[in-house]
């Protein structure tokens, strides 16, 4: 007859509490002292803040209420077309003394749809849109952001500054449809 052994010892642990403790304790220490040793120390980083142009885009006395100007901004190339409002509420990111002009990019941010067609902005409303592609419309008085539609980004907000009646554009709150920076077309 042969002879058949069972093996019932019990398999060790991958990882002992000891091995543990100590690889544990190990890391926490390289994490506290490696920093302070020599040569190891963090560099400060810096923000990279664009410098969009400054552009004299209106004037707070020629604006009629509920009536959009177009311009062009930051630059004259593609996608750049803008639309300026005096709106009859006080809005976000809004100058003048009634917190009401604010400016916005025109194209919708889901697939690049003209928003400066006749229409396209409801005074009742306050918005801008709906967007003859997939029918987005955009609050202007809450930083352009979508009411309804398929986009799923706020309307890109063209930063204005009032210097006495003078209506200046000087950055942009969001990215422009079709660019992957707004301050690069190429």
């Amino acid at each position: 007859m042969s002879k058949q052994t069972n093996d019932t010892s019990v398999q060790s642990a991958c990882m002992t509490r000891r091995a543990f403790l100590f690889g544990g304790s190990a890391a926490v220490a390289g994490t506290v002292l490696l920093p302070g040793l020599p040569g190891l120390e963090s560099k400060a980083l810096a923000a990279e803040v664009a410098r969009y142009p400054r552009k004299r885009i209106g004037s707070l006395k020629a604006l009629q209420l509920n009536q959009p100007v177009k311009f062009n901004y930051p630059d004259e190339a593609q996608n750049s077309n803008s639309l300026l409002f005096r709106l009859g509420a006080v809005a976000g990111g809004g100058i003048g003394p009634d917190q009401n002009v604010v400016a916005f990019n025109a194209l919708c941010t889901h697939m690049g749809g003209l928003l400066d067609g006749a229409g396209s902005f409801s005074a009742a409303d306050q918005a801008l849109g709906p967007c003859l592609l997939h029918q987005t419309s955009f609050d202007l008085t809450r930083h352009g952001m979508v009411i309804g539609g398929h986009a799923t980004e706020s309307l890109p907000q063209v930063l204005l500054e009032l210097e006495g009646d003078d209506i200046y554009a000087v950055g942009m709150l969001g990215l422009i449809y079709g660019r992957y920076d707004n301050l690069n077309t190429g």
